[in-house]
């Protein structure tokens, strides 16, 4: 059966990549934080629901406005990634699985999403791959630690607080099944569902609810 698998490497980027990638940075968290106030403001003051599709079209219109036409420097795959994300993170609240969605701050964690539109990527054989961004004219410096088959479907670029940066590639795969077990072995934890059919149901349709509820229309 096919499945989505996410590897995670470590790159070192050029002074120009590292330019670029920090205003794709800014840019994402910007519309990321401006989205989530547009959506909470229109919830809250008129009892409006903004979903992504109304989010983009206003996108549109703010990328156009003069002190925020600086939006246009970066790949604009990014900046519709960022309102996917945040389309994403609020049936998981309502469905009790999550958190409100916070606003993203400029000395946290740093990240970047890239669909297939927004990269190139080269893959010769197992060890010779290169990939290539868009606003990027050279493939990043990735070090590539294991390998993987299939071409990526998304690529998220990472910044961690110490300044290291992460490249995850989110691609397709045939997984071999395992085989079934018939034994089950359950052991009661404290706050846990308890063992028995009844306790692992309880927690079977916890965890159905919290994965559905990604794709459940608002």
């Amino acid at each position: 059966m096919k499945q989505k698998r996410a590897y995670r490497y470590r790159f070192y980027p050029t002074p120009e990549q590292a330019s670029v990638l920090a205003r794709t940075f800014g840019s994402a968290r910007f519309v990321y934080n401006w989205a989530l106030r547009l959506r909470t403001d229109a919830y809250y003051q008129r009892q409006e629901r903004l979903g992504y599709h109304e989010l983009s079209a206003a996108l549109t219109t703010l990328k156009q406005q003069p002190e925020t036409v600086w939006l246009n420097e970066v790949s604009s795959v990014p900046l519709q990634q960022a309102l996917r994300h945040l389309d994403k993170a609020f049936p998981t609240f309502f469905a009790g699985c999550a958190q409100y969605p916070s606003f993203h701050k400029k000395r946290g964690r740093q990240a970047a999403t890239y669909a297939r539109s927004a990269f190139q990527w080269d893959a010769w054989d197992a060890q010779a791959r290169a990939l290539t961004l868009a606003k990027m004219g050279a493939p990043l410096d990735i070090h590539w630690s294991r390998s993987f088959i299939g071409t990526p479907t998304t690529v998220t670029i990472s910044q961690d607080t110490a300044g290291r940066s992460f490249v995850s590639f989110l691609v397709q795969e045939e997984i071999t099944a395992l085989p079934v077990v018939n034994a089950m072995v359950c052991r009661e934890r404290d706050g846990g569902g308890g063992c028995g059919l009844e306790g692992r149901g309880r927690a079977q349709h916890r965890r159905e609810d919290c994965q559905s509820s990604v794709f459940a229309p608002q």
